[in-house]
């Protein structure tokens, strides 16, 4: 499994939309790649159908998405029609469906859930997100057991932070949304902090230690 900041690592696969080499796939864009245990389910249904609602965002903030599974490329192009009727929306699904039959890259990148298995009792994979940068390294990974449906509506909130934060000095506090205040980097000197953010305010501490300096979002 690939650790933050490490190049994720290349593949060719098969897909509902055909064979993709990945870094070729993704060149010159953010990626989120995100695996689901298997076709025809209830929550992976709902988790497909929201992502459909949600292309026009990440397309907004230049982010390609991809989907796997254990599942081969016939069970994919199946369900997406059936994942496109629960998000009621007509066409094709709009982004492609990794075939991983063999779990090749599920193993490789550590999205194999033990406590799922399918009928013929080989393990399924679980909920997994990545989210690579246009450098090609990975800046997020999140895993959740087969049980538990994903926010992604946090996911595009976590996006929003990583591009933002990419760009400048900043942090994202707590429950940060797009527009809130952010926070100047502890590794920003006072005097260049008042150069690069001068609204920047600081909040005074017990211990008088100004770490705690917050500034509107950067543009």
């Amino acid at each position: 499994m690939p650790n933050l900041g490490d190049v994720f690592p290349d593949f060719e696969a098969e897909t509902s939309k055909g064979k993709i080499q990945f870094h070729q796939a993704i060149e010159g864009s953010w990626a989120i790649l995100f695996s689901h245990p298997a076709d025809y389910t209830p929550v992976c249904t709902t988790e497909l159908a929201r992502v459909v609602k949600l292309m026009d965002k990440f397309k907004e903030r230049n982010c390609k998405v991809f989907a796997l599974s254990c599942d081969g490329v016939e069970s994919h192009i199946g369900w997406s029609k059936d994942v496109m009727d629960y998000a009621g929306e007509k066409g094709d699904l709009p982004y492609p469906i990794i075939a991983d039959e063999k779990r090749n890259l599920a193993v490789k990148l550590g999205m194999v859930d033990p406590d799922e298995k399918d009928a013929k009792g080989l393990p399924l994979t679980c909920r997994a997100v990545f989210i690579i940068g246009p450098d090609k390294r990975l800046k997020l990974s999140i895993l959740y057991p087969a049980t538990t449906g994903r926010n992604f509506d946090e996911i595009l909130r976590v996006l929003d932070s990583l591009q933002l934060t990419a760009r400048n000095k900043v942090a994202t506090p707590v429950d940060w949304q797009t527009g809130d205040k952010c926070m100047v980097l502890p590794s920003v000197p006072e005097e260049e902090a008042k150069t690069l953010f001068p609204a920047f305010e600081q909040k005074s501490v017990p211990s008088g230690k100004g770490y705690l300096r917050f500034t509107p979002q950067p543009k």
